[in-house]
């Protein structure tokens, strides 16, 4: 058994747990690598796991290393497909390399750099992490949400951050994508932008969940 088994069955629990499905069976479905007996009473000894007849919950120790993997594999995401700009069925696959190599300190620069999503692209909690807790920022936070923009300040587009599939497709309509750079005209009553040679009108609740880069 190597580590990286370990993560994928850990992750897997992680996963199935969300769906408040603890069966063995669901674990199996879920899971990218084999799970036999062996292997389970391996994390079983190892304290990672416990086993109540057929189910199989993770322990506080468990939860703690599926956590730190789940939140690198949804951290890689959103890089993926809100700065990279990668299709979603593509940033899963390259996620599931990413979750296995990155270390603390670049997994907590990249959660920097996105403004400590709090979502992955398909709508799933993020772990927070250290950088989050200690609200951690780097260059007055590199990237921040539409909304701490000052009026006649612009930024370039980073991710948008929203579970609303038609307020997604609404904003990329308007061509609000990544890279493209937004410029604040008035913040009150509403807020009025200009992408490219068009000006926007949004009210509040839609700006915070558009994120951009800063530009001096």
């Amino acid at each position: 058994m190597n580590d990286r088994e370990v993560e994928e069955v850990l992750e897997a629990l992680w996963t199935c747990g969300e769906r408040n499905e603890h069966h063995i069976e669901a674990l199996r479905e879920c899971c990218h690598t084999p799970v036999d007996q062996e292997l389970l009473s391996a994390l079983e000894k190892k304290d990672l796991i416990a086993r109540e007849g057929e189910r199989v919950l993770l322990t506080e120790a468990g939860k703690a290393r599926a956590a730190g993997v789940i939140r690198r594999h949804r951290l890689a995401e959103r890089l993926l497909v809100d700065v990279l700009n990668i299709p979603l069925p593509q940033a899963e696959a390259g996620a599931c390399e990413f979750e296995h190599m990155l270390a603390p300190q670049v997994e907590e620069s990249i959660c920097t750099l996105l403004g400590h999503p709090r979502e992955c692209p398909h709508g799933a909690r993020i772990p927070p992490g250290t950088c989050c807790a200690e609200a951690k920022n780097v260059v007055d936070n590199v990237v921040v949400p539409l909304s701490q923009l000052e009026a006649g300040r612009s930024g370039k587009v980073a991710y948008i951050s929203t579970t609303s599939h038609s307020r997604l497709h609404k904003l990329t309509s308007f061509g609000l994508t990544p890279g493209v750079t937004l410029r604040v005209h008035q913040k009150s009553p509403s807020y009025v932008v200009s992408c490219e040679q068009t000006e926007l009108a949004f009210e509040e609740d839609v700006v915070r969940d558009i994120y951009v880069w800063r530009e001096p």
